[in-house]
């Protein structure tokens, strides 16, 4: 792996947060929107949709608060190991409000580093990006309990490596940082910090991620 980005601390916990604000700035909206629904139509069909739209919104807003909770926060003690079970909870209740991407996960459930989870995590992130007209992404974890190695697949129309990581990755990073690029950034130091080295690479139509 290059040189990453050099990122004073104050300046990556401001994107961090403004990443996550912009993750769940649209479900809050919309429960918003359905609590004006049922203040001002009191159409008993009207009030129906506004009820699923809250619903559905606020199910939606959870889910990726429950995600960031460990995938960015600090989930624990300094140093405390992280259950995979739960990380694959959160991971698939975040996927299941991607409706285009399904999401698959196969592993031993295991006690895991902390940094090594949250690295799975945000892998599970950018795979999102890499098939931005849906399919599938495949998380297989092995050894868990000894060396944990983790393989990220993504199959759909279009798959590619997202550039911005790809460019993080072969150290030709130029653009400016931004809450969309951070979270690329953010990625490649929880790998650094766990010991892990990742890869990104195009295997006939599907895009494979590699951390060990």
């Amino acid at each position: 792996m290059k040189a990453l980005p050099e990122l004073a601390g104050m300046d990556l916990a401001a994107l961090m947060c403004s990443k996550v604000c912009h993750d769940i700035i649209s479900p809050v909206g919309a429960i918003a929107n359905g609590l004006e629904l049922l203040e001002e139509d009191p159409d008993k069909d009207t009030r129906q949709i506004a009820m699923e739209l809250i619903k559905s919104s606020a199910t939606n807003a959870s889910a990726k608060l429950q995600f960031a909770r460990i995938a960015f926060g600090a989930a624990g003690s300094a140093g405390a190991d992280l259950d995979t079970g739960d990380a694959e909870a959160v991971a698939r209740a975040y996927y299941e409000n991607e409706k285009k991407t399904e999401l698959e996960w196969s592993g031993e459930r295991a006690l895991m580093p902390k940094n090594k989870v949250k690295l799975l995590l945000n892998l599970l992130l950018v795979a999102l990006q890499a098939v931005p007209r849906g399919g599938t992404v495949r998380a297989e974890l092995a050894d868990p309990n000894g060396s944990p190695r983790f393989t990220v697949t993504c199959s759909g129309q279009n798959a590619r490596v997202p550039s911005v990581f790809l460019d993080l990755l072969n150290g030709t990073f130029a653009e400016a940082m931004d809450a969309h690029a951070v979270q690329s950034v953010y990625t490649l130091q929880l790998a650094r910090d766990a010991g892990m080295e990742v890869s990104a690479t195009l295997q006939g139509e599907d895009v494979v991620f590699a951390a060990g």
